[in-house]
C-alpha cells in the first residue's frame, strides 16, 4: 500500500464499490474513470516489486505476479471494525493487489482469522482522523 501511494498509483481514482452499512472499495486503476465498465477489475502491473517496511520479513523484497497480486500478509489479528482499512482480494489465497477497503460497520466475519468464515481480509490500517 505504502510504495504504491508513495508513487502516485491512486492519484485520480474514485472509490468504485460503497455498500452503505458495510463497506467502501478504492483502488482500481480502472476507476481514474469513475463510469469505466472496468472498475474494481484492476490493479498494479506485473513484475513490479517492493520492500517490505516492518515485522520479521522487513527488508525482503516482493514481486507482484498473477495480475499485479502480492502474498497474502496474515500476520496481525486486527478484527475488520469500522475505520479500518483491509485488503481486498477475490476470495482465494494470494489474490490481493492494489484495491483495499474502509470498513463502515463491524465486519468481523471478514476477519481471516474467524473459524465461521472462509474470508480472509487482512486490516493493514486504520483511519484516526476525520472519520
Amino acid at each position: 500500500f505504502i510504495d504504491l501511494a508513495k508513487s502516485g498509483f491512486y492519484n485520480g481514482v474514485h472509490f468504485h464499490r460503497v455498500i452503505p452499512n458495510f463497506m467502501a472499495q478504492f483502488g482500481c486503476p480502472y476507476a481514474q474513470d469513475p463510469r469505466s465498465p472496468r472498475s474494481g477489475t484492476g490493479g498494479p502491473e506485473d513484475g513490479t516489486s517492493f520492500k517490505i517496511l516492518a515485522g520479521p520479513e522487513e527488508g525482503k523484497e516482493v514481486t507482484r505476479r498473477n495480475g499485479g497480486n502480492i502474498p497474502d500478509e496474515l500476520t496481525e489479528k486486527i478484527t475488520n471494525a469500522p475505520g479500518t482499512l483491509s485488503m481486498a482480494n477475490t476470495g482465494r489465497p494470494n489474490s490481493g493487489g492494489s484495491q483495499f477497503f474502509i470498513n463502515v460497520a463491524n465486519n468481523d466475519f471478514l476477519d481471516f482469522f474467524n473459524p465461521r468464515t472462509p474470508s480472509k481480509h487482512p486490516v493493514f490500517g486504520k483511519i484516526v482522523e476525520g472519520y
